[in-house]
């Protein structure tokens, strides 16, 4: 199912936004993103106005590749440099809070 039943917004779609986001809007918050998604939602029907025959799909605005290295095997830093500014170490590893 989709989120929305047409391009034309509703309270109630906004309230559902709202509840999906975990995010309690008073009346007048409703109101006023009803109105700023439904301009948001007027202009993406623009957009779907233009056409685009022709146009080859693209994945970013750039002309860009990645550039592969081979994988190879270097040497690393020795592991007294790599701890020299590390708040807390144990064991040769950095040292954290645990977080639960």
């Amino acid at each position: 199912t989709t989120l929305f039943r047409s391009s034309m917004l509703e309270r109630e779609d906004i309230k559902k936004i709202a509840h999906l986001s975990r995010i309690s809007l008073s009346e007048e918050e409703i109101e006023r993103q009803l109105q700023e998604l439904s301009k948001i939602m007027e202009m993406m029907d623009l957009l779907k106005e233009i056409n685009t025959d022709g146009v080859a799909p693209l994945n970013h605005v750039l002309n860009l590749e990645n550039v592969f290295r081979e994988d190879e095997v270097k040497a690393s830093l020795p592991v007294e440099k790599v701890l020299a500014n590390a708040p807390e170490e144990y064991d040769n590893m950095f040292s954290v809070p645990k977080i639960v």
